[in-house]
């Protein structure tokens, strides 16, 4: 399992370069041939029999923020890359840029507050990181505009079979592939790690238009909802239960006969499964199964609470399922006619 080590790199939506290379040197430690396209897509292909073209895709970016202005004071504003819930930022632990500068989002105390500003979360805009400096010029020695910042979060492992840590969507999907990579299985396939899923999959649309694909298998941290108070219909995942597979999201309407056959290939393999049970969210799925005349398309999921903030939590057992299943699915297309 390479998780840990994958969650501990910084990846912002255009800036994956950290995981890539990461990435990069397993795929030659496996021997496993790859190149990088253009829009730095990492695309890796395991030889054997083949039936049809299948392209298994993991996303390496993470949602995160980037700088936009450095005031008199050294504070540094930002924006966010990706979808985050502003409620989630407050008092979060940093790394800003290549040199990995410890900072911490900051914003007025409580007691400064009237009344109606301590009933609402506060605005990205009211929000800025302190690195510790006390004017512009001290900042700008360290930090520069357009720097990424990133969520400083230990992966740890608690509780039974659960972990902590940040960009779990979708570095577990990173590591299932590589863990699939390793495998050498006797089946043909292009593992696909792709860019900046989080700001509109358009890693995996240039890639799934290259490779034009037959059938895709997409490998993702997805949303659970299986938190107090919040009812069992509305449950779309739940951290325990196995790989979540998906029936619909906000881009793909997966084909029914698919999804039926990834849950036989569970039941026959005694692999626990879910369905992903929501049309929330969105994933890779949506662009390749759309790209020139279509591929077929399943995504297989790892549920993830607290999903896009600086603390997502997880269980190895639906880690390992989400494994698992990819593996007999992936030889189950490539069987002979």
């Amino acid at each position: 399992m390479f998780l840990k080590e994958l969650t501990e790199l910084s990846g912002v939506s255009g800036n994956e370069y950290e995981v890539r290379n990461y990435i990069k040197n397993k795929l030659k430690e496996i021997g496993c041939e790859f190149y990088v396209d253009k829009l730095g897509n990492v695309i890796a292909h395991n030889k054997g029999k083949k039936n049809k073209k299948i392209m298994v895709a993991a996303h390496m970016d993470e949602v995160g923020l980037i700088v936009s202005h450095i005031d008199s004071d050294g504070f540094i504003k930002f924006q966010a890359v990706g979808g985050i819930d502003q409620r989630v930022l407050n008092s979060k632990v940093v790394t800003i840029g290549e040199n990995k500068i410890n900072g911490v989002i900051g914003s007025k105390a409580v007691h400064l507050m009237k009344g109606e500003e301590r009933e609402k979360s506060i605005p990205i805009d009211k929000l800025y990181i302190d690195i510790g400096t006390d004017s512009k010029s001290e900042t700008e020695k360290l930090v520069n505009i357009g720097d990424y910042v990133t969520f400083k979060s230990d992966y740890v492992e608690f509780g039974e079979d659960l972990i902590k840590a940040k960009a779990l969507d979708d570095r577990a999907g990173c590591s299932a592939l590589l863990e699939l990579l390793s495998m050498k299985l006797d089946a043909d396939f292009y593992g696909v790690f792709t860019v900046m899923e989080e700001v509109g999959c358009r890693g995996a649309q240039t890639a799934a238009y290259s490779l034009d694909p037959d059938f895709s298998i997409v490998l993702e941290g997805t949303v659970s909802a299986d938190m107090p108070e919040i009812k069992d219909h509305s449950k779309v995942t739940s951290i325990g239960k196995g790989a979540a597979i998906s029936l619909m999201d906000s881009s793909t309407l997966y084909d029914i006969n698919e999804v039926r056959k990834v849950e036989r290939i569970a039941v026959e393999n005694n692999i626990p499964y879910q369905l992903r049970k929501s049309s929330a969210g969105g994933n890779d799925a949506g662009p390749i199964h759309k790209t020139k005349d279509g591929s077929k398309v399943v995504a297989i999921s790892v549920p993830c609470r607290y999903i896009h903030s600086s603390v997502n939590v997880a269980s190895i057992n639906d880690y390992n399922s989400v494994v698992q299943l990819a593996k007999l699915v992936i030889l189950d297309n490539q069987k002979g006619e």
